[in-house]
């Protein structure tokens, strides 16, 4: 009899086409927008050597994401999710069109328009991913069996994490040997990629929900996903989580100052210590693969979030190049953990109808986190000193799960087998 190949739990959810689709866009699109990122940074800065620009870039961004956010969940939730990630896809198929056009030198369309076709097209990648990242979480609950989102959930982690790994190597690779039109060609076939491989995803359709849902105005549905939040002490807990972990427990925006004036190495040595975080990743991922964390997960996302702040400590207070390689790899194992966690409890403890504006709020915790956490870490270091300020977001992070535990019980005692 011949074996099959996807009958394991893990695997199981492999088996399925759209997912297996929706999964390679998901890297062709991940691998793009980082891609992208890294060559704008480097074009920007080329073109101007103002450092105040490049950090225009970060707020230039946010502001439309977070902006928009509320909005695209309501959206998600009353039209076919697949069509609003299809029109939305061709949106950034249409900026690195323009950032394409843009680098060609005989064009000279720096002397013409300056840098504002460039910051047009980073306010419309804003727009983009305030609009996807809910479009992505709720489309997903649609295309996969409810016992097959935690492995869902680990996939989904694992293909995000080597794609943050191989884009911005790529565009960076690219740029520096073949140059700029090379790099954003490359961008611009990808998000090609995308828009076909969403064009063989079979659209599972709206969602049906109450007639009374149906009639409500979008302000009086948009407060009603964020009541839903705050009234589940399960989303609640890992959201808040999640948002003062990145707050207070990141470490990626002091890296270069820790790799020159305390590890003394040079940028080879930076480049494998913002490496580490997403090796850790993708070999814990790996290891949920066979082992997924649906037995006492609430314990284990608690537990998670204090070895992230441990590990911060550890990597501040280290002065040898390999244990804070190592601290950071760890933080990475530990960081997630917690992300397949938290990604399976909004798919398990959202109603499908409330998934677009549940995965909203979820964007914004996330989106101002990362900003406002590079912002901390900077103001941090430029008051109480750059290893005083790691250690102080470490010992914070671990208070924050301690309070976590203590006032989400819920949280503490969930198991995502039982839900």
């Amino acid at each position: 009899m011949k074996r099959n190949v996807f009958s394991n739990e893990t695997f199981a959810v492999i088996g399925n086409r759209n997912f297996r689709l929706f999964l390679s866009y998901r890297f062709f699109m991940t691998c793009a927008t980082l891609m992208q990122s890294v060559i704008v940074g480097w074009q920007l800065y080329s073109l101007t050597k103002d450092v105040l620009l490049l950090g225009m870039i970060g707020l230039t961004e946010v502001i439309p994401q977070v902006s928009i956010a509320l909005f695209a969940g309501h959206f998600v939730d009353i039209w076919d999710r697949k069509k609003i990630i299809f029109h939305t896809t061709f949106l950034s198929l249409l900026g690195s069109s323009v950032l394409l056009a843009y680098s060609i030198p005989s064009l000279e369309a720096y002397k013409i328009f300056g840098t504002i076709p460039i910051f047009i097209t980073v306010f419309l990648v804003g727009l983009v991913r305030g609009i996807l990242m809910p479009a992505h979480t709720a489309l997903l609950g649609q295309l996969v069996p409810r016992g097959q989102l935690t492995s869902a959930a680990t996939w989904g982690s694992t293909v995000w994490q080597v794609a943050a790994v191989t884009g911005p190597a790529l565009g960076g690779l690219l740029y520096g040997f073949f140059g700029i039109v090379a790099a954003y060609s490359l961008v611009f076939i990808f998000f090609s990629v995308c828009t076909i491989l969403l064009l063989f995803i079979k659209s599972p359709g709206k969602v049906a929900m109450s007639a009374s849902n149906d009639e409500a105005g979008i302000f009086s549905r948009i407060g009603e996903g964020i009541r839903y939040v705050f009234r589940s002490p399960e989303l609640l807990g890992a959201f808040t989580l999640d948002m003062f972990a990145v707050l207070f427990g990141g470490a990626v925006a002091m890296l270069p100052v820790f790799a020159s004036d305390i590890l003394k190495t040079g940028p080879e040595g930076l480049g494998i210590l913002r490496a580490c975080p997403a090796l850790g990743a993708i070999l814990m991922s790996v290891n949920l693969m066979f082992h997924p964390p649906v037995n006492r997960s609430g314990h284990l996302l608690l537990y998670s979030v204090f070895g992230f702040g441990l590990s911060m400590i550890v990597f501040a207070l280290s002065k040898n190049f390999y244990l804070s390689a190592a601290a950071l790899l760890l933080s990475g194992v530990f960081d997630n953990v917690s992300v397949v966690i938290r990604a399976s409890i909004l798919q398990l403890f959202t109603a499908d109808e409330m998934k677009g504006r549940v995965a909203a709020v979820n964007s914004i915790f996330i989106g101002s986190s990362n900003e406002l956490g590079a912002f901390e870490s900077g103001v941090a270091a430029r008051f109480m000193g750059l290893v005083p300020s790691v250690v102080f977001g470490g010992i914070m992070t671990i208070l924050v799960v301690g309070a976590a535990a203590g006032l989400s019980p819920k949280l503490r005692k969930m198991s995502l087998r039982d839900s």
